[in-house]
């Protein structure tokens, strides 16, 4: 595999690993390639994404890579964050919020079983949202990310404690139909501007999140 590709496809998983990153073994396992050759083709991605001006670069926390953005951008991205076309939550959230609150303290990949599509942009907007935070980590391989909900979460849906949530198993339901899920949080889905949306397959979730981060 030459440099260049094998840089293309490790830009790729570090976008798909999103907040837990990944470490040169980890990098080496999937390309199939030595980790001289991979710490190679990472630091020569860092070196590109830096020298053409690109709005996200390669950085190292806790001995993993991740992809972010650059700090100095930080105020355009809270403006996108907290805009008034950002103050509604798709179908794709609701069920991921869901997930969250009867299951934390959970992880991404916990969710993305439950749901069976991928969660990462779910996550980042609830996070953005202040409706779920970071609780810790799992113990586990790779110290997983562990997400619960916040005081929030409570406002926004009227609860005075997670005690208030409807029974589990109408939550159990909710994992089985979609429909059900809406019922979850009585007046969930009247939100200001909220527009219900649908769920996606695997397959077509990212372009719906995005529409979803573009107010759409």
């Amino acid at each position: 595999m030459d440099l260049q590709t094998l840089k293309s496809i490790i830009e790729g998983l570090l976008f798909l690993a999103g907040d837990e990153g990944l470490n040169i073994r980890q990098v080496a396992e999937i390309t199939e390639c030595k980790p001289g050759e991979a710490q190679k083709a990472v630091e020569s991605l860092q070196r590109d994404l830096r020298k053409s001006g690109r709005g996200l670069r390669v950085t190292k926390l806790a001995g993993a890579y991740h992809l972010t953005t650059l700090p100095e951008h930080s105020e355009y991205f809270e403006r996108l964050a907290y805009s008034p076309a950002r103050a509604t939550l798709s179908q794709a959230a609701l069920e991921t919020l869901a997930i969250v609150a009867y299951r934390q303290p959970i992880t991404r990949i916990e969710i993305e079983e439950i749901r069976g599509v991928k969660s990462e942009r779910a996550i980042h907007t609830l996070t953005n949202k202040n409706l779920i935070v970071e609780t810790g980590r799992a113990d586990a391989i790779g110290r997983p990310i562990l997400y619960g909900t916040t005081k929030a979460f409570l406002d926004y849906f009227g609860l005075g404690g997670l005690e208030e949530l409807p029974d589990a198993s109408a939550f159990e339901a909710m994992v089985a139909s979609e429909e059900e899920e809406r019922l979850l949080f009585g007046g969930a889905s009247d939100l200001p501007g909220e527009s219900g949306g649908e769920d996606l397959p695997e397959e077509a979730y990212r372009e719906e999140e995005t529409q979803e981060n573009s107010g759409e």
